[in-house]
């Protein structure tokens, strides 16, 4: 019996500390806010399209969805809103520790990136971006990706699915 309780806890022990991490910003999910969120069966339904075989951009596309449970981003030039967006970062990383993979200035803006390591260097279990706009008219993105990846994937994904932040996803893989 106790091992039937703590094979069970095992079980749902991943999936507890997953719905914690990605459920940590979906209070940006408001008025003010543009807001992309695609999950886990959502990325399985992406990797069940028929592409061409000879495009080799699909492809490379399709098997990296396969590896994605969530991606949520958030955009918004609200200034209350981006200063709560901020205060959250710095909470969830004090929680969730994620190593800073990289950090720089883009003309006004700020761009910290943060990732959760898998089994090799190079795999990414979590990539958090914060993106902050320099002034009013610059827009604060905030995103989230969680799956089993490796970085050098991520700014495909970013440049197929044209999402905020690309560029600066593109430079932290090349890194």
């Amino acid at each position: 019996m106790r091992k039937f309780i703590i094979t069970m806890l095992l079980a749902v022990l991943p999936s507890i500390l997953l719905a914690q991490t990605t459920s940590a910003f979906d209070k940006f999910e408001k008025d003010g806010v543009d807001a992309v969120i695609v999950n886990k069966k959502m990325f399985e339904l992406m990797g069940n399209v028929k592409m061409d075989p000879k495009d080799k951009s699909a492809q490379q596309y399709l098997n990296l969805i396969k590896k994605l449970d969530n991606l949520k981003v958030f955009s918004t030039t609200n200034a209350k809103i981006v200063s709560e967006m901020k205060g959250t970062v710095d909470g969830y990383l004090k929680k969730y520790p994620l190593e800073e993979l990289m950090r720089m200035n883009e003309g006004t803006r700020t761009v910290k990136i943060y990732v959760k390591s898998g089994a090799t260097s190079s795999q990414v279990k979590e990539l958090l971006m914060f993106m902050e706009g320099g002034n009013a008219k610059e827009s604060t993105v905030l995103m989230s990706l969680t799956g089993n990846f490796d970085l050098s994937e991520i700014s495909f994904l970013t440049d197929y699915m044209q999402l905020p932040g690309g560029p600066s996803l593109k430079k932290a893989s090349k890194k």
